[in-house]
């Protein structure tokens, strides 16, 4: 299947692992429009990093109503003129909820979810990029994101596990899962070249690319 016939692509994984730049490289190569998360205009964020139990609950609300804005948005755009790209899956703000609110809060978050009802279209691909602990701690030091300086290596390990666990059981959409611990699509064309070539060659609902190097 050609690329082009995928209308809604979703690019997912736990931070730092580059989502957001391969999201900006596949629009740029369809010529698509690109609808980004926004976590720069979270006024939590940067202190939920340095204190998780007293600040999950304010930084998951504004991120849900963030995306919650943005999937309506997202089902009024004419996919059939122009295709859209992702850097965000909102099934995964269950993930996140799940990860730091405790059970209090989780049921007060449950509570306000179930009362939007956030409906989004289910994409026709999601890409679901992977990297060891260690690789996601160094690109979040290279990229020098003030809201992210203080991201424990204990909360991006866990944040990986659950982001393994959620896509081991999600069937919203085809899902490649790509390890891209060898593989740089931004600055490589060849590994850019190749990981087209892996999407395009998709018979099933779950494929892996694992480039050794």
């Amino acid at each position: 299947m050609k690329l082009e016939k995928y209308r809604y692509i979703v690019v997912e994984g736990p931070i730092g692992v580059g989502k957001t730049s391969l999201a900006r490289r596949i629009a740029t190569h369809l010529d698509s429009s690109l609808l980004l998360e926004e976590p720069a205009e979270n006024p939590f964020l940067e202190k939920f990093y340095t204190d998780i139990p007293r600040y999950a609950l304010p930084t998951q609300l504004f991120f849900l109503f963030q995306r919650n804005n943005q999937v309506q948005s997202l089902a009024q755009m004419d996919m059939f003129t122009r295709g859209i790209v992702s850097d965000f899956l909102l099934d995964k703000d269950q993930l996140f909820a799940k990860l730091t609110l405790s059970d209090a809060e989780q049921s007060l978050y449950q509570s306000i979810y179930s009362h939007l009802q956030p409906k989004a279209l289910l994409p026709d691909l999601v890409i679901y990029l992977q990297a060891s602990t260690s690789t996601l701690i160094d690109r979040v030091k290279q990229r020098g994101s003030t809201f992210e300086k203080n991201i424990s290596e204990d909360y991006l390990w866990r944040l990986s596990e659950a982001y393994t666990k959620f896509f081991h059981q999600y069937e919203g959409a085809p899902v490649m899962i790509v390890n891209s611990e060898n593989l740089n699509f931004v600055e490589n064309q060849p590994d850019f070249d190749l990981l087209l070539q892996r999407l395009e060659q998709m018979r099933g609902p779950r494929e892996y690319f694992n480039l050794g190097r």
